[in-house]
C-alpha cells in the first residue's frame, strides 16, 4: 500500500526560536517528549542527461533496486514509478550513536506541488543494507547524478499525533517540519488541516513554498560550501 506524506515546514532560524517551539509543544501536549536524536546525511539526485533513452531513470532504479529490497517494498516502488509524473530521489544515512541505517527514498508529486518540497506527496522510504556510497552508486548507475548533499542534526517529537522534527540544517539553520503520514489519498486534506491547526496553536509560521524553492535552489548551487558545516545563508 502506498503512503502519503503531509509535511509543512517552518523556518525557525536561531536556537532561541527552536527552544520556544519545544516549550510550546510541551504546553500544548504534556505527553510530548523527545523520541529520537541523531545526525543525518541526505543526498539528492536528479536525472542525468546521459541516461538510457529506452527507459526513464526511475524505471531503471526500480529494476536495479529490486534485488536489494523486500518483495513488498519492490512492488510499492514499481507502483510509484508507474504513477509518478514528478519525483525526487534521495539516499539517507541516519546515525544515532552506534545505530546506523541507510535508506532509499522516493517522493512523488500529489497535486501541483514540487516533489522536492511539496506539502502532499506519495512517499517511498525503505532501509537498504548497503553502505551509503554503494547505494549512491546504484542510484547513479540508473541514470541519476548528484543534485546536492545535505547534512543536519535532528530531534524528533510526537505532539498530538503529529510528527514534529527540529532540524539544525547546514545552510538553513533551525527548521521545523510538521508531518502526518496517511494511507488513503482521501485523508490527505484532513491531515493537512490538522497539521496547520497545530502549527497555529504553537505559533509556528509556515515557510512559504516560493521562498522554500528559492532557498532550495540557492543551496543546490552552493551545497559544497555548506555540507557538513554550521554555515547559514538568508534568502528572502
Amino acid at each position: 500500500m502506498q503512503t502519503y506524506e503531509v509535511e509543512v515546514k517552518s523556518l525557525l532560524g536561531g536556537p532561541e526560536r527552536a527552544e520556544e517551539l519545544r516549550r510550546a509543544m510541551k504546553a500544548a501536549d504534556p505527553s510530548c517528549a523527545l523520541v529520537a536524536v541523531g545526525r543525518q546525511l541526505n543526498h539528492y539526485f536528479e536525472p542525468s542527461a546521459a541516461h538510457n533513452v529506452e527507459k526513464t531513470p526511475i524505471e531503471r532504479l526500480r529494476e536495479k533496486a529490486a534485488p536489494k529490497l523486500p518483495e513488498a517494498a519492490s512492488e510499492r516502488l514499481a507502483d510509484l514509478a508507474d504513477k509518478a509524473t514528478s519525483y525526487s530521489v534521495r539516499t539517507r544515512l541516519i546515525e544515532n550513536g552506534d545505530d546506523k541505517h541507510v535508506l532509499l527514498i522516493v517522493k512523488a508529486t500529489v497535486g501541483d506541488d514540487s516533489s522536492e518540497n511539496g506539502v502532499a506527496r506519495m512517499e517511498f522510504e525503505e532501509e537498504v543494507f548497503l553502505p551509503l556510497q554503494e547505494l549512491d552508486d546504484l542510484v547513479m548507475s540508473s541514470g541519476f547524478k548528484y543534485q546536492a548533499k545535505w547534512s543536519r542534526q535532528r530531534e524528533e517529537y510526537v505532539c498530538r499525533g503529529t510528527n514534529v522534527t527540529l532540524d539544525k540544517n547546514a545552510g538553513y539553520g533551525w527548521l521545523a517540519e510538521f508531518e502526518r503520514i496517511v494511507g488513503d489519498p482521501a485523508a490527505v486534506d484532513g491531515a493537512e488541516r490538522e497539521v496547520r491547526a497545530l502549527m497555529d496553536e504553537l505559533g509556528a509560521r509556515e515557510l512559504p513554498q516560493d521562498r522554500l524553492e528559492r532557498m532550495f535552489a540557492h543551496y543546490n548551487s552552493h551545497w559544497s560550501d555548506y555540507y557538513g558545516t554550521d554555515k547559514i545563508f538568508v534568502v528572502e
